[in-house]
């Protein structure tokens, strides 16, 4: 039987406990009412449910609080039973009480059925819910019972896999530290051979360097030779350049124009040495317009722009009268 047929056996008889209690307690307030308001004075009929409400209210508390100590599997001792039965007792005498009086047998017989039904669903309930917590005590032991075997026996299997596993690990180990022997003395072997290797090859880059340091030194001796004669023909070629300039600054202005291709010849080398725009038209003849064009041909476009500027300034203020 698993634990939901338990929980609904165990909801079934709190059901039809409540139900029997619930039913018997209405029934005794119906009937015991009558009979207390007989025996009331006047005014004070509207007590007459107080006393069968209180003895129904100790019904309930007996009831719900035996369910409670069966479910714990506890034992309130003798009193809980005095006041079961006490209530309980009460509980007929109230509702068989104006029957008595009456000398009504068949309503005797009728008002102590719901009282003495109550009185024995409430012992009998009791009596299940000890069984069942009894019952689930005992399955609960066994079940510790079993999981401590189970436990036990898992245990003892996982203690047999770890000296299992140990002794295969010392076998391991053992495999292990012969591998890294072996590895060792490969290892050292190998060492020695790279240590020759090694040596044999620092002997072979000192040689090479050698031959390369050779190799640059002649490399650097004939580049600086280079570098000299370079530079000597450049100091050359500035001189010149430099006389060449200084020979068309000094020289005298032409005294007619000069054959175009000539001309542009004297203004392409005027570019080269930096000579001025108005310098160059003089010593060919032609205009400055003619020039500052040809300026602008022959030289950088970021340098001919201020120059032409100042040939078209300088035409201006000269009004151009060799030009024309």
């Amino acid at each position: 039987m698993n634990q939901e047929q338990i929980r609904s056996a165990e909801r079934a008889l709190a059901v039809g406990t409540w139900t029997i209690t619930l039913g018997a307690v209405l029934y005794s307030m119906l009937t015991v009412t009558p009979l207390m308001s007989h025996h009331t004075p006047e005014g004070w009929k509207w007590t007459a449910p107080i006393l069968p409400l209180v003895v129904d209210a100790a019904v309930v508390i007996v009831v719900r609080l035996d369910s409670v100590l069966a479910r714990l599997g506890g034992d309130g001792g003798r009193w809980p039973a005095v006041l079961r039965w006490m209530t309980g007792a009460m509980t007929v005498l109230l509702n068989v009480g104006q029957s008595a009086l009456d000398h009504d047998k068949v309503g005797v017989a009728v008002h102590a059925v719901a009282p003495l039904l109550l009185i024995a669903t409430a012992e009998t309930s009791l009596a299940y819910r000890r069984a069942i917590a009894s019952a689930l005590a005992a399955r609960e032991a066994r079940e510790r019972d079993e999981r401590a075997e189970r436990e036990r026996r898992t245990e003892d299997r996982r203690r047999q896999e770890r000296e299992d596993r140990q002794a295969e690990q010392d076998r391991a180990d053992q495999r292990e530290r012969e591998r890294r022997e072996h590895d060792e003395r490969m290892a050292a072997q190998q060492r020695q051979h790279e240590l020759r290797m090694a040596d044999e090859a620092r002997q072979e880059r000192r040689r090479v360097e050698e031959i390369d340091r050779a190799e640059r030194q002649r490399r650097e001796r004939e580049a600086s030779e280079r570098e000299r004669r370079e530079h000597e023909r450049e100091q050359a070629a500035a001189q010149d350049a430099e006389r060449l300039r200084q020979e068309l600054l000094s020289a005298p202005a032409a005294a007619e124009r000069l054959p175009e291709e000539q001309a542009r010849l004297t203004v392409q080398t005027a570019v080269a040495l930096g000579i001025p725009q108005r310098r160059a038209a003089e010593l060919t003849g032609w205009s400055t317009g003619w020039v500052a064009a040809r300026y602008r041909e022959f030289g950088p476009a970021d340098t001919q722009r201020p120059a032409l500027h100042a040939v078209a300034a300088d035409t201006e203020e000269a009004a151009a009268p060799g030009a024309a």
